[in-house]
């Protein structure tokens, strides 16, 4: 694509589909119901976990009955640890109940737990004891005190008892497309971190588009190492292999060593990362070992890449590499590299838009639209733009203008 303007209108040869959490689950549990969707990505293989489309339909009705039972539909709800299989049904469970997942870093000091349970007024948490000897328990309790609207504290440790424990008659809520499905909480760099409120249709189209450019396969594998607390984590991989039927291959943190076995193993067909991760398994002691025939592509952001080091990643590992770039507040990815394009543009773009998503470089002042090669902010324009930031409405106004 040659430009004249910093101006790539949207591809609109790929349908925006009225999905919802819930449509997408339901979708793959019937149309691959023995599908492997779901392994848990642990350092033993013989005790991993594995759930095939059926089954994490059921948990996650389980886990919405058993929502139902004790909030109401557009209630907050709060997770609070790393990566679990257990995190991903009530991700798909929160959907399906029609309540909004408020998704926090388990890194979270007592301070900032605080603040985003009171400024999400979340209802209720699931949590972990202990995490790298955070007293996350402890560190709840006291935060309770100070958030009116928080009435259930949720310990994983329990989960199974809290799935049984919902009517089998209850009824699902009906969820529209646009209803809010999660609150993102912005690093706060800037300020007080602000909570991006994303919707179903925002997060599933997202999410299919990008396992779409990236060629993922139903019945394929997609080794997911990034927090399930970022969009990377639980839109791209969690919904991103729902919309592909594909299995997602969830390893609780990055460990390098356990990622190459879990790709042999596993016989994973691809993976998300950013460059630090892919370095960190070429230099392990093991790479040389282990047999990655079946991984042949990585989609990977968060940094830049220079072409040495995408033609060192490619070569090394045998794969094609696609630069991804997004943002929160756009329900994960905006533009993307194709696999098939040249090191230099993978080093020196981040590709092109989505489909359905105008991008546009713009003078921060007058808001015209540049040449390419001058520096300016870049906006988008897609059904993936959030709804705004929560109980912010100034941020919100200036970030979103009426050209959303």
């Amino acid at each position: 694509m040659t430009l004249s303007t910093s101006h790539a209108p949207a591809d609109t040869s790929q349908a925006l589909l009225d999905s919802t959490v819930g449509s997408v689950l339901r979708q793959a549990a019937t149309e691959y119901p023995d599908g492997v969707g779901l392994i848990e990505g642990n350092a033993d293989p013989a005790s991993r976990r594995r759930w095939t489309f059926s089954e994490m339909f059921d948990e996650a009705e389980a886990v919405a009955k058993a929502l139902l039972g004790r909030f109401d539909p557009g209630d907050r709800i709060a997770v609070w640890a790393p990566n679990l299989p257990e995190w991903v049904s009530l991700q798909l469970g929160v959907g399906m109940a029609g309540m909004v997942l408020v998704t926090l870093n388990p890194a979270y000091r007592p301070r900032e737990l605080a603040y985003a349970l009171a400024q999400s007024k979340a209802a209720g948490v699931f949590y972990v004891p202990e995490f790298r000897g955070n007293l996350m328990e402890q560190w709840l309790v006291e935060a309770q005190l100070k958030t009116p609207t928080l009435k259930s504290l949720i310990p994983f440790t329990k989960w199974e008892d809290f799935c049984a424990s919902g009517s089998p008659s209850q009824r699902l809520p009906e969820v529209s497309a646009l209803d809010p499905a999660q609150i993102q909480y912005t690093s706060g760099t800037t300020g007080a971190p602000k909570g991006a409120v994303l919707h179903h249709r925002g997060i599933t189209n997202n999410a299919r588009f990008i396992t779409t450019r990236l060629g993922l396969e139903p019945g394929e594998a997609w080794l997911n190492p990034l927090p399930l607390f970022h969009v990377a984590g639980c839109v791209a991989g969690v919904m991103g292999a729902l919309a592909s039927r594909a299995a997602l291959i969830l390893p609780r943190v990055f460990e390098p060593g356990l990622a190459l076995e879990l790709c042999e193993s596993e016989q994973a067909t691809l993976m998300g990362g950013v460059p630090t991760v892919l370095i960190a398994m070429m230099e392990h002691p093991d790479f040389g070992g282990r047999d990655l025939s079946h991984l042949r592509a990585v989609g990977a952001g968060g940094a830049a890449v220079p072409a040495e080091l995408v033609r060192r990643i490619e070569a090394t590992l045998g794969l094609r590499f696609s630069v991804l770039f997004g943002q929160t507040e756009a329900s994960c990815t905006i533009t993307g590299t194709h696999l098939d394009d040249e090191p230099e543009d993978k080093a020196e773009t981040v590709g092109t838009p989505l489909p359905q998503t105008e991008v546009r470089v713009v003078d921060l002042e007058t808001g015209a639209v540049l040449a390419p090669g001058e520096k300016g902010e870049l906006c988008t324009r897609s059904y993936a733009v959030m709804h705004g930031y929560h109980d912010m409405p100034e941020a919100t106004a200036a970030a979103i203008d009426e050209e959303r």
